[in-house]
């Protein structure tokens, strides 16, 4: 990410491989640091961030956050 991100806006995330994020700007990791496992806008196939610390905010604009995800209390970010 260029610049510096401010967040206008946010939600929780519960990991679904059907629930469409709209898609956010980065996702905060709450607790349980774990695997991170996304579907990016445009895209067919999904990505695993792995063993992603708590406090971690990835940058990634996510459309899909799966089911296959292991960490908790996510959050994203608008």
């Amino acid at each position: 990410m260029s610049g510096t991100f401010l967040a206008e806006g946010a939600a929780a995330i519960t990991p679904s491989d059907t629930t469409d994020l709209g898609p956010c700007k980065a996702i905060y990791v709450g607790s349980a640091g774990g695997n991170v496992v996304v579907r990016m806008p445009g895209r067919s196939t999904s990505i695993t961030f792995t063993a992603v610390p708590i406090g971690t905010i990835l940058p990634v604009s996510a459309q899909y956050v799966m089911a296959a995800t292991t960490s908790t209390n996510l959050v994203a970010l608008y």
